[in-house]
């Protein structure tokens, strides 16, 4: 199934019964969020989530794309990328978690054709604050799915302070044997869809107190299901990814996870870009400059001469047109083209400064805000110089 059609039939199904479509934004959160980027479906709904009504009604369905830094060194790994989209569903006081379950049972046995035998999944088991979460166990086991109970594991927390509540999530089999085992101790159990019962506020004091209404929040990776559907082994291999397979590994041979990071920084960049962002040396625009640093970094490893250039149309017209995105393509690879020249040049001067006499020995935190104050050299890019 193609990603595209995996996004109409989920979104239809809610359609179906009673879910209103919501605009998923950009990466780009409301004026006056704090936040660099939208981060999870659930982040631009908390003030229903905490009790406003929503204009739509209490059941909603949505597309959001996300970009999340905080796995950025687990990037290269087969289930992890910067940005991605996520497929969610909201009852905001309307329906229980054991509806949403059922729910994504069907969806996911009736709808996209997975093979019950292949699911497992978790449950909140309780801790000194909360118990079970027993109707979710009593829904698995109504529907002969195995049930794995956990701790802190099905929990989910907006942060140490705020919105919080167990969760229940569905694995799916990747194994090429029968299932076995359960998702804490075997990795190829993999997370596709958690469903959070969002029931409680967590205060400074670390007590929970009750939310004014029991909510459902879930959210599914479009990319890691897509990648299951389509039989590959990794997020990378799914058909969003395809145009970037077809180009890029003749372009620059690399290792599978050199290539995967390649793969997914290059494809984030095009997307932020899309979304309006610029390079810049804070907030936003350093996140992009920093993915954008990170691929030239795997690339001139091997070889200098690699370049921005190099890499043909194909690829970033068919992200931008993924994403719905009204960037022009030859803005886009005027900034990558920008970016490339700057870092050349950081490089360059990087190299000289930290060939004094000063700099040859080890650096003490001193050193390293001198050089990234003064030349403008930060730590992960003195660390790499060093290692040349």
């Amino acid at each position: 199934m193609e990603t595209e059609q995996l996004i109409r039939t989920f979104v239809e199904y809610f359609e179906e019964r009673g879910h209103r479509r919501i605009t998923g934004s950009t990466l780009l959160p409301p004026p006056g969020d704090p936040i660099l980027f939208t981060t999870a479906g659930m982040h631009p709904l908390t003030p229903y989530l905490e009790g406003r009504p929503h204009p739509l009604g209490g059941r909603l369905v949505n597309v959001q794309r996300c970009l999340r830094t905080t796995d950025l060194e687990e990037v290269g790994d087969t289930t992890h990328l910067t940005v991605f989209e996520m497929l969610g569903t909201w009852s905001l006081g309307d329906y229980e978690g054991g509806a949403s379950l059922d729910w994504g049972y069907c969806l996911l046995t009736e709808g996209l054709g997975i093979d019950p035998g292949l699911l497992h999944a978790t449950v909140h088991g309780g801790d000194e604050q909360t118990g079970p979460d027993t109707a979710s166990l009593r829904l698995w086991q109504d529907r002969g799915v195995p049930v794995e109970l956990t701790g802190e594991d099905n929990w989910w927390s907006n942060g140490p302070v705020g919105l919080c509540g167990p969760d229940s999530e569905i694995f799916l089999w990747t194994g090429d044997t029968p299932p076995s085992s359960t998702p804490t101790r075997d990795d190829r159990w993999v997370e596709v869809w958690n469903h959070v019962m969002m029931r409680y506020r967590r205060l400074p004091d670390g007590s929970l107190v009750p939310l004014p209404q029991r909510n459902v929040d879930t959210g599914l990776g479009v990319e890691r299901l897509a990648s299951l559907l389509q039989g590959g082994s990794s997020v990378f291999d799914c058909d969003v990814f395809a145009p970037w397979r077809r180009h890029v590994p003749s372009l620059w041979p690399l290792d599978e996870p050199s290539l995967r990071l390649v793969l997914d920084h290059l494809r984030s960049a095009v997307v932020v870009i899309g979304d309006g962002v610029r390079p810049a040396g804070t907030g936003r625009g350093y996140v992009l400059r920093r993915l954008l640093r990170r691929v030239l970094t795997v690339l001139w490893r091997d070889d200098p001469s690699r370049s921005f250039g190099d890499l043909p149309d194909e690829p970033v017209t068919h992200t931008l047109d993924h994403f719905r995105q009204q960037r022009d393509i030859a803005d886009v690879r005027r900034l990558l083209s920008e970016e490339e020249h700057r870092f050349g040049r950081l490089l360059e001067r990087g190299r000289r400064v930290l060939a004094r006499p000063r700099f040859r020995g080890p650096l003490s935190d001193e050193d390293l805000h001198y050089l990234h104050d003064t030349h403008g050299l930060p730590r992960d890019l003195v660390t790499n110089l060093r290692r040349e």
